[in-house]
């Protein structure tokens, strides 16, 4: 048991002196390490909650036994004191502090209005005030059902400005029916004013005035026997029905919310976020915040919309599955309201978040079991001396030694850590086409670097007993110990399922076909695969347009730059006509024309 009364006496000390002010405060133990960040109105005030020991829960009474020292920094607001608590949190991790992993970033449609023909386009980052933004989507799959949408029923261009500048001809979007090619007017400026606003109305949920309209004009052009046009409007309004029939009623007067349940079993929490934008649901995301496991709901709830909205721009209303404390201080920090509901749409829809939060908590769960079965063989099979916490797993791509780059993937209890996927480019020229070498590059390189942080249990390599032998000699100078490294060869005629093991002073083994340990390291391995390949074809690719502009003649370094920066790609280039090229400033009829043919001859 924890003794409490010296942690009680430091903070009542700090009590006596604390600012009756907004900001931010910070407790720390005898060794000067933060044990948790907090925010508050007046840090007085909020403090002096923490001295009525009694009314703690287990795991704050513990961190106030702790408790040596306090620090304050006052600010002007409620939004300040917000913002400097998530940077701290974020840089400190206390020990106290219920943390949210967030490092997604949601897309956006964007119309930039001010433009003369705005266009539509798919958007991530920061905001330009001048243009309208629609979202957040939950995926990037959710913004492409409603881009579809969009061009068939509203035409707008998607294409860059220095493309759009720069046609003479209409696109293939204009062929298939879904751009009105403003780009060679083949609609008027007002007109197509018009249908930027109809996509405005229809994003902002003003469906039904716009199918009235298309209605009426559907069967204005029946009457004057022009069915192409009566054809065309029948499409666009079959788009929008199609749109308003997959939504739900409760979502139909719902303007700009998100709904925000949280729902636990056994240790593990679940925050289940769904957008509502314009009577649409824009699709949902689950959280799992970590060290809540002694946090009640209401807390980790505040904790997570704190740390949420810090990142994201918040919606007019949020609607939470639990009343909290500090509901003024979140919603003037936030410029949002933030409300419970007990009956209604509302509640309906708070009610389906809890039960896709309860979900996320089963596969979670379910597939941590998976693994952790996994992990637990794999200690047995190749006699680890514990789970492994960290497997890093490696592979190298290229063709005939061109475009050379090792890969490495990291795989762990909770599955694949992307954030601690690495590529490196092969540095020595002279070893592209030699795979031991390579493997011997990347894994020196990969171990100056290492720290104790991540020190890998395991090394799985994807090659034979030559991979292995070349690591080990690369290696011989650094600390392997509890390191495992294992090497994975292909199969007789490289079958999936029967691939060979190979561990120093052991012999050589496969596992036992369709297994789930065999494709449990089939998986990871592939991962890795998957993760060299895709890079090396991004190099190759970028490679090859840049050498292709590099090597026609009379293309120095400033007519590409004014090239690229009239067509945004090399693939627009050779896609232009020669009066297309000839329009960049700089570049003559002869010049344009031996750009055009060295990409046609």
């Amino acid at each position: 048991m924890f003794d409490i009364k010296h942690g009680l006496e430091i903070l009542k000390s700090y009590i006596q002196n604390a600012p009756e002010k907004p900001g931010v405060y910070r407790m720390l133990d005898e060794n000067n390490v933060v044990l948790y960040v907090g925010k508050a109105k007046n840090i007085k005030k909020r403090i002096v909650n923490y001295s009525h020991i009694n009314h703690l829960p287990l795991r704050l009474q513990r961190m106030v036994s702790q408790i040596r020292k306090m620090e304050f920094i006052i600010v002007e607001n409620e939004a300040k004191a917000l913002l400097m608590e998530n940077e701290l949190i974020k840089q400190l991790e206390p020990k106290y502090n219920i943390l949210l992993k967030d490092d997604k970033t949601f897309p956006h449609l964007v119309i930039d209005v001010e433009s003369e023909y705005p266009a539509l386009r798919k958007f991530r980052g920061k905001r330009n005030d001048k243009s309208k933004y629609f979202g957040p989507f939950a995926s990037i799959g959710a913004v492409n059902s409603v881009v579809d949408i969009l061009q068939k029923t509203f035409l707008l261009r998607s294409c860059r400005d220095s493309v759009f500048a720069h046609r003479d001809r209409p696109c293939l979007l204009y062929q298939i029916k879904r751009c009105s090619a403003p780009c060679v007017a083949r609609i008027s400026q007002e007109s197509y004013r018009a249908l930027v606003q109809d996509a405005i109305d229809f994003l902002e949920g003003k469906n039904t005035k716009i199918q009235e309209e298309f209605s009426k004009l559907m069967h204005e052009a029946s009457q004057n026997l022009d069915f192409e046009t009566a054809m065309f409007y029948r499409d666009r309004i079959r788009a929008l029905t199609n749109v308003q029939s997959g939504n739900l009623v409760e979502y139909a007067d719902i303007k700009s919310t998100d709904i925000v349940a949280l729902a636990r079993k056994g240790d593990m929490v679940c925050i289940q976020v769904f957008f509502i934008r314009s009577g649409q649901n824009c699709g949902n995301v689950p959280y799992f915040p970590k060290q809540a496991e002694d946090a009640d709901d209401a807390e980790i709830l505040e904790a997570f919309l704190s740390s949420f909205y810090n990142q994201h721009l918040p919606p007019k209303e949020i609607v939470v599955s639990e009343n909290l404390t500090n509901k003024d201080f979140l919603e003037n920090a936030l410029n949002a309201k933030i409300n419970t509901y007990s009956r209604g749409n509302k509640y309906k829809l708070v009610c389906n978040a809890l039960e896709n939060a309860k979900a996320a908590i089963e596969r979670k769960l379910a597939m941590e079991t998976s693994v952790k079965v996994n992990l637990e063989e794999m200690v047995r099979v190749f006699q680890l001396n514990k789970i492994p916490e960290r497997i890093e797993v490696y592979d190298n791509s290229h063709i005939q030694g061109a475009y050379a780059i090792g890969a490495m993937i990291v795989a762990t209890p909770e599955g694949f850590d992307k954030k601690q996927y690495r590529t490196f480019n092969i540095k020595n020229s002279q070893i592209t086409n030699d795979d031991f070498a390579m493997m011997k590059e990347v894994l020196t390189r990969r171990f100056q670097k290492m720290t104790p942080e991540n020190r890998p249990d395991v090394i799985l390599l994807d090659g034979g007993l030559g991979q292995l032998h070349a690591v080990y000699d690369a290696l011989k100078s650094f600390d392997l110990t509890g390191i495992h490294i294992i090497a994975i060869s292909k199969g007789p005629d490289r079958n999936a399922g029967k691939e060979f093991y190979h561990q120093i002073g052991k012999d050589s083994f496969s596992l036992p076909f369709q297994s789930p340990i065999a494709f449990y390291m089939q998986n990871i391995r592939d991962e890795a695969h998957r993760f060299a390949i895709g890079t090396h074809r991004k190099h190759r690719a970028k490679s090859v347009y840049k050498s292709r502009l590099d090597e026609i003649d009379g293309i120095g370094a400033k007519r590409k730059r004014d090239l690229l920066n009239a067509f945004g790609s090399v693939e627009e280039i050779v896609q232009a006509s020669i009066k297309e090229i000839m329009k960049v400033s700089g570049i003559s009829k002869k010049t344009a024309e031996k750009i055009y043919n060295y990409f046609h001859s």
